[in-house]
């Protein structure tokens, strides 16, 4: 029996124009979300990734293609799955002229609950992001980092069994993203909730996800771990400052014919990992000295800069 939560199949999004082509935002896209996993949703602007992420929601209709919520077709239980799904985002807030009291009943109210399940719940947020003293004010009077907070609480205070995460730390300082990634990871380990993550930060996704879907121009083009994808486009490098045998390091990179960069008395050299081990040696063996040498691994960052360099090239 598959442990997926949520999965999409074929999932397809095209808006019509008069004039012009139709413009295929979502084109035909499949996954799974298992239980207690944090999938990532990257891709460059106008990937596709709001896109999805409001289909999931079912505010926004799909032109093709099939979500099931817990083996339930959303499209004919709507309101049955929906119940178990939590939605927050860095781009969506509250109505500002209420409390934050006052939002939260609103929203308990709505998914259900009983109220002094949701209610403890609620509390408990509130004073593990340190708002809760300030239940009583309108959400106009509070910081983008409060905001942000205060989304969380909404999603999580319901005890959902998925939460669609929309960029929940774009625009943050660091401290308060810190914060936020560490509360997803805390929910996931404590609570199994399942969480779909989107986020342009690449550093972030590689310590949160335990997988990551890529999308560009609509469709997925990987789904991978996050290292995974980081290797399939990069290799490590290996940086090291020389205290003598500068010419000696030249020639050992050139004789295993790995690329290097070489500027003062600093030499980095692209290896792969598994091959950082005959590097050092060779190295030793030509009596090259080094006074400190860096690995550096390859990042996500790595590769979303490849897809992005690519996307530059076929558009020339």
């Amino acid at each position: 029996m598959s442990s997926a939560v949520l999965s999409v199949r074929d999932l397809r999004k095209v808006y019509p124009a008069k004039k012009a082509p139709p413009f295929v935002a979502v084109d035909g896209i499949s996954f799974d979300l298992k239980k207690g996993e944090i999938l990532g949703l990257l891709g460059p602007n106008g990937a596709g990734k709001t896109t999805t992420i409001q289909m999931l929601m079912s505010t926004l209709k799909p032109t093709s293609g099939v979500i099931s919520y817990f083996g339930k077709n959303l499209k004919t239980h709507r309101s049955e799955v929906l119940k178990d799904v939590a939605f927050a985002s860095t781009y969506v807030s509250l109505p500002w002229n209420l409390t934050i009291d006052q939002n939260l009943e609103v929203f308990g109210r709505l998914f259900g609950r009983a109220k002094k399940d949701w209610q403890k719940r609620k509390n408990e947020l509130l004073e593990r992001f340190g708002i809760y003293k300030k239940r009583g004010e309108l959400v106009s009077r509070l910081s983008a980092g409060q905001i942000t907070r205060l989304m969380l609480v909404k999603a999580f205070m319901v005890f959902p069994l998925i939460v669609l995460l929309d960029e929940p730390t774009a625009s943050l300082d660091p401290d308060v993203a810190k914060d936020v990634c560490d509360f997803v990871l805390e929910q996931r380990d404590q609570m199994g909730v399942s969480i779909l993550f989107t986020s342009h930060n690449m550093l972030e996704i590689s310590e949160v996800c335990d997988r990551v879907l890529f999308l560009e121009k609509g469709k997925i083009i990987a789904d991978d771990l996050p290292y995974n994808l980081a290797r399939s486009v990069a290799t490590s490098k290996v940086e090291l400052v020389i205290g003598d045998g500068m010419k000696r390091a030249v020639a050992t990179a050139e004789k295993l014919q790995l690329p290097h960069q070489v500027e003062h008395r600093m030499i980095q050299i692209h290896v792969d990992e598994k091959q950082i081990a005959t590097l050092l040696s060779a190295l030793a063996d030509m009596k090259v000295s080094y006074t400190h040498i860096t690995i550096i691994q390859p990042t996500l960052s790595d590769y979303f800069l490849h897809i992005a360099a690519r996307q530059t090239r076929e558009s020339l």
